[in-house]
């Protein structure tokens, strides 16, 4: 800003230009409006600038920038005001406002009251401000229990609100001590298994039944049941028998998070039976993957989509003890993964091994050592050779044929 000083004897262009120049390297000190536009007038009538050339106007309007600090268009409009009314003066004008009604400590009555009840709707926050008047007698909501909807959303957006109105609740998800919450790593041991649920569809509101799949990581020896219902009193009795099918010790249980798997009597079960509870973790789909491809190339394949009757859970379970098992684990070859990295670091899964659950424990160095009490390869292999593959698949297509037939209809 300008700086009351005596500069009468710079009468010149060369003399400004020199003054600028020097200028530009001395702090101004503030002076009033009123002064400083007195200054801009009398620089502008001792150079006759209306007068003078557009060279010598960028000059001088140069020179009471740099000696006021005003910008351009500023000084363009103190120029045009003293070549309209021949003086330079503060405008007696006030832009228009309107009257502001709601103060400081209402914006604070609005936070207290969202951070009370977690931010309502406008309609229901002003609801509020109306029974805490009139029906509880505070006298601060005077104001307040007559505002709109829609300037309660401007009083939200002001600064004061946005500084301290703003309060986030990181979402608390319900605290469940049944299950470790990680990927299992077995180590190339078998007895892991992943567990998933199929459900068999709904029809006319009505449930049908469930499967449940279980498939060892590292041999991929897969036994499924079916249960009427997912609930405790339908699959405690299934899953102990579907654990007792393994050939193997089990050692780990892992699980999505549902609550057929995560509850206190699997819990208790696998408790009993010495295995590890595992479950998904967050945001991490591919957990459970290997179930999940199983419950596609394995369940739907074979059973299907239709809705089948909880009735028939008794029948299907028959099958799958006496038929599928035996084909999946025996006669039915999987393709097992080999993790290859290529130059640039990047993993990929090929699949170029190809054999069956039995071939898979079979190969596994320590295989007698995994196996349970009363089960021995001798007997492994006596019902790996019973049938041929094509044999016993065969035969289990015909036994699927006369399952599904047995189901009178859909509605049954």
């Amino acid at each position: 800003m300008y700086l009351n000083m005596d500069d009468s004897r710079i009468v010149s262009i060369p003399q400004v230009e020199a003054l600028i120049k020097v200028g530009r390297h001395i702090n101004f000190e503030s002076a009033s409006a009123k002064d400083a536009y007195q200054w801009v007038e009398e620089v502008l009538l001792r150079f006759r600038y209306f007068s003078c050339r557009k060279k010598e106007k960028s000059v001088l309007r140069e020179y009471i920038h740099t000696a006021t600090g005003y910008s351009h268009s500023q000084i363009t409009r103190l120029v045009g005001k003293k070549k309209r009314f021949g003086k330079i003066f503060l405008s007696a004008t006030r832009r228009h406002t309107f009257t502001k009604r709601y103060t400081s400590d209402d914006i604070a009555r609005i936070i207290e009251t969202d951070r009370a009840h977690d931010r309502l709707s406008g309609p229901a926050t002003r609801k509020i401000f109306e029974r805490e008047y009139a029906m509880f007698g505070n006298k601060a909501f005077v104001r307040l229990k007559d505002i709109s909807v829609s300037h309660l959303y401007n009083l939200r957006g002001t600064r004061q609100y946005r500084s301290h109105g703003h309060f986030f609740t990181k979402t608390r998800p319900t605290a469940v001590p049944i299950g470790e919450r990680r990927k299992p790593d077995p180590q190339g041991q078998p007895g892991f298994l992943r567990v998933d649920t199929v459900h068999q569809g709904d029809y006319e509101g009505i449930k049908g039944v469930y499967h449940i799949n279980l498939v060892d990581e590292v041999t991929q020896w897969e036994i499924v049941v079916a249960v009427e219902k997912i609930s405790e009193a339908y699959l405690e009795p299934l899953l102990e028998d579907a654990l007792n099918q393994f050939p193997f010790l089990i050692l780990g249980f892992h699980s999505d998070n549902g609550s057929e798997y995560i509850n206190a009597v699997v819990a208790r079960l696998l408790n009993k039976l010495l295995i590890q509870q595992t479950k998904s973790r967050a945001r991490h789909c591919n957990d459970n993957a290997l179930v999940e491809g199983k419950n596609g190339s394995i369940i739907r394949k074979h059973i299907g989509r239709m809705h089948i009757a909880q009735r028939h859970a008794k029948a299907i379970n028959e099958f799958y003890r006496v038929y599928l098992s035996p084909y999946l684990n025996y006669h039915r070859p999987c393709g097992f993964a080999t993790t290859k990295i290529d130059a640039r670091g990047k993993e990929k899964r090929v699949y170029h091994l190809y054999r069956t659950p039995y071939d898979a424990l079979l190969g596994h160095p320590d295989a007698l050592k995994f196996l349970k009490i009363g089960v021995s390869l001798e007997k492994l292999d006596a019902v790996a050779h019973e049938m041929g593959d094509n044999e016993c698949g065969a035969a289990m297509q015909k036994a699927k044929y006369q399952l599904f037939k047995s189901f009178s209809s859909l509605k049954n």
